[in-house]
């Protein structure tokens, strides 16, 4: 390896999460870029409605744990609280999962920690977390080889040495490019599948709930997904603390034994949250009430686009029995019933 070049997964690691890194910076991730957290309250009040149904299949366990993976600053853990009743806060316990310091002026309730926490029972959700999960990237050389990407920290890439082991074995599986023409890039994402299990894992009982930029086998894209991002724009991934650095998660991967899978439009319609414009009969009724109606539309409109947000993907994996179909979805896209145990 050339001198100041590391691979793509140990120089993201560095660049998010080290001394300096993009997500300990002050002004968190709503200072870059807007996820459906920061688009509208419609999100947490339809995570709250989840939350909900849950505690309901669960038969309301005397402590009920909210696990928010990747919380950010708190905002969604913020608005579920805000969003639910009092005889579930009493039983509830808000736990952010985050590499970040704590915020200032957080709710006393919500207990921050570094690392998720096991042997709970309720629901743990985690928006956009794992497309942050550092991998490595695989391009094919002339010869139609997968070899590493190696980069330095101005951006600038070479590659590296043929991949093999269980970076090659975890290729062929989920996304096969050797013979494939020059130039042809994959992530390899099994540490998101580990990461994934962990988090499921530490369930003793209750529902997993990943929301992510996905794809699946059947429809990798030729060139991959990394990129980076900084004051809402798109821009070149450069791994010096300046930039997000993002690639979508091959979600049928990660996925174990009893997912679903659906998209965010399906899920959210599933948990209430509705596009649709109120009559136009309340805006001469009552005029105040229509135009809050339809700020909440276009809300609602934004968080299930088809050609935005809605096309998230939303991989659900229920822990025992009781919450099971608690939403609807395709089966498990794990052909074999591999990836994150549950």
């Amino acid at each position: 390896m050339a001198s100041g070049t590391m691979t793509w997964r140990a120089a993201t690691e560095a660049a998010l999460y080290g001394p300096g890194g993009f997500y300990r910076r002050p002004e968190g991730p709503a200072g870059h870029f807007r996820t459906s957290v920061h688009a509208s309250p419609l999100y947490a009040g339809a995570v709250a409605e989840l939350l909900r149904r849950v505690d309901e299949a669960l038969g309301h366990p005397a402590e009920l744990t909210f696990t928010d993976v990747g919380a950010g600053r708190g905002e969604l853990l913020t608005g579920v609280l805000a969003r639910l009743p009092e005889k579930v806060t009493a039983r509830l316990r808000p736990v952010a999962v985050e590499r970040a310091a704590r915020p200032d002026g957080l709710d006393p309730r919500i207990t921050w920690v570094g690392d998720i926490p096991d042997g709970t029972e309720g629901l743990l959700f985690a928006n956009e977390w794992l497309d942050n999960v550092p991998v490595d990237v695989a391009e094919t050389d002339a010869e139609g080889v997968a070899r590493q990407v190696l980069v330095q920290e101005d951006g600038e890439e070479m590659l590296g040495e043929p991949v093999t082991g269980g970076d090659a074995a975890w290729l062929a599986r989920w996304w096969p490019v050797d013979g494939a023409p020059p130039g042809t890039r994959a992530e390899i994402g099994h540490p998101r599948d580990a990461a994934w299990a962990r988090a499921v894992g530490s369930l003793r009982a209750g529902l997993a709930v990943a929301v992510d930029y996905a794809h699946e086998r059947a429809g990798r894209p030729p060139f991959g997904t990394l990129a980076g991002f900084r004051e809402g724009r798109e821009v070149r991934p450069v791994p010096d603390g300046s930039c997000d650095i993002t690639a979508h998660v091959a979600m049928d991967a990660c996925a174990g034994p009893g997912s679903t899978v659906l998209t965010q439009r399906e899920a959210l319609h599933a948990l209430g949250v509705d596009g649709g414009r109120p009559p136009l009969s309340l805006a001469s009724t009552d005029p105040a009430a229509y135009v809050r109606a339809l700020g909440r539309a276009g809300e609602a409109a934004e968080l299930t686009s088809p050609a935005g947000l809605g096309a998230f993907g939303w991989l659900v994996q229920p822990v025992g029995e009781a919450c099971r179909g608690l939403l609807p979805g395709r089966p498990d896209p794990a052909p074999d019933g591999a990836g994150a145990e549950g």
